[in-house]
């Protein structure tokens, strides 16, 4: 569904991506970690298109999208949240939704009033609610909501667009242990056929979800392989996860 070939992109003389590729079949649950300054957030916005490869191809679908816009790859399947939040925060929960599904489809805003009460819009929006866990809570305002709800929201807005590739740039960040214990518990409920890909520092969440990961150092791939493979490999554990406690 999302493949990336051979990625390299410099700024000035950092260079940030150092001829990166992975693969990310349908309905994949993959994972992006690293140490700071390892290029996740480069790679993350070169696959979201808020930034273009000096060299490499990015496919989407089998269709090549390097120089494709972000509301392109979105209508095209591509979804993803930011890191920090990214909501209309004098909103209601069923604004927000709606505002993301008038995005998604490219209306325009002089359609919102009709849009605002649409049946099909707000039949989808209260879905979506639902699915992030806020269908109690279409009625209020950003602002009243706790910082996890905010997240929730955040993937909800992703999810309005029926992505078949989620990008989740660390939903967790911030969390308390309870509110991670829920952004996984919704990630493990969105549809198999959707490919999932997450940036992200905690550990428990990408141990808990990742089927398979990827490991970044300095802008090039140090190491993939399945959860098991990354616990145990010493490359891994000495840039990464840190050393092993001795037996």
């Amino acid at each position: 569904m999302l493949e990336a070939q051979g990625l390299w992109k410099r700024f000035g003389a950092l260079q940030a991506a150092r001829d990166v590729s992975f693969r990310l079949p349908g309905g994949a649950r993959h994972a992006l970690i690293g140490p700071n300054g390892a290029g996740k957030t480069t790679l993350f916005n070169l696959l979201a298109g808020e930034i273009r490869p000096d060299a490499g191809r990015i496919l989407l679908d089998g269709r090549d999208v390097t120089r494709a816009s972000p509301d392109a790859r979105a209508r095209a399947g591509l979804g993803r949240s930011f890191q920090r939040n990214n909501l209309f925060e004098n909103e209601t929960v069923r604004e927000n939704l709606l505002l993301a599904d008038i995005a998604a489809k490219g209306y325009g805003w002089h359609f919102w009033r009709r849009l605002a009460g649409d049946r099909r819009a707000n039949a989808l929006a209260e879905q979506t609610a639902a699915q992030v866990g806020l269908g109690d809570r279409l009625e209020e305002p950003v602002t009243r909501l706790s910082y996890g709800a905010r997240r929730q929201l955040e993937v909800g807005l992703a999810l309005v667009g029926q992505p078949r590739v989620l990008l989740l740039d660390e939903p967790a960040a911030g969390m308390s242990a309870d509110e991670t214990d829920r952004m996984i518990a919704l990630i493990d409920s969105l549809p198999r056929d959707m490919a999932v890909f997450i940036v992200e520092h905690d550990m428990d969440l990408v141990f808990a979800h990742a089927e398979r990961i990827t490991v970044l150092n300095y802008g090039e791939v140090l190491f993939e392989g399945t959860p098991e493979e990354v616990r145990a490999s010493t490359l891994v554990q000495e840039t990464y996860l840190g050393e092993p406690a001795p037996c």
